[in-house]
């Protein structure tokens, strides 16, 4: 109760002062790299709900353009990823901006990931309690499987982490969050650059 109360907020912090002063440089040449390619801002600004439903702005890497069809509608996310953008997305380096939504108290580092503020309404109960707690640059449901394994099991395996957060399991899950990351495990759902959306639950 006291991890969960008190030293998860203070650890997130230290460790994300830590961590953003240690990526600077890796974040200064992929945000030039990232702006050439995109034509534009390098960074990924979007709204996402956090503790509690609470809105906040989420800062991630940019690893997509904006180009669009005939019509004016954008493409396919496989056909907007750019070659830079691949590997950023690849290594994970995408989401280490997101150390400022640590910083300032958005998120945590481990937590269930932020998800789209219109899935809200689409939850059932369960899933709703993926925000009881902050949430995460990694998570549970990234160590086991990330984009690769279904909406139902992505859910389940965030509310086993609210129940059963704790220092060792959260010491766990970034140790287990770096082998996946040199492996480039479960980045994508098949045939996909990401996975698909959720579209809520069966009747």
């Amino acid at each position: 109760m006291l991890y969960r109360k008190y030293l998860k907020r203070l650890m997130d912090f230290v460790l994300g002062i830590i961590g953003a002063i240690g990526a600077l440089p890796i974040l200064i040449p992929s945000a030039v790299l990232l702006a050439i390619a995109n034509r534009g801002t390098p960074f990924f600004l979007q709204k996402r709900p956090g503790k509690n439903g609470k809105i906040f702005t989420i800062v991630k890497f940019k690893t997509m353009n904006d180009n669009k069809d005939e019509n004016g509608n954008l493409l396919p996310d496989d056909k907007r990823l750019t070659t830079i953008g691949k590997i950023i997305r690849k290594t994970s380096i995408d989401e280490i901006p997101q150390l400022w939504n640590v910083l300032k108290g958005d998120m945590s580092l481990v937590g269930p990931r932020p998800l789209l503020p219109e899935y809200l309404e689409l939850y059932n109960d369960f899933q709703k309690r993926r925000h009881e707690v902050r949430p995460g640059i990694t998570g549970w449901a990234q160590v086991n499987g990330r984009n690769a394994i279904s909406w139902q099991q992505k859910f389940e395996h965030d509310v086993w982490y609210v129940d059963h957060l704790s220092f060792m399991l959260d010491v766990k899950i970034l140790l287990l969050t770096v082998k996946k990351v040199f492996k480039s495990e479960g980045i994508a759902a098949d045939g996909m650059a990401t996975i698909g959306r959720f579209k809520g639950n069966e009747t």
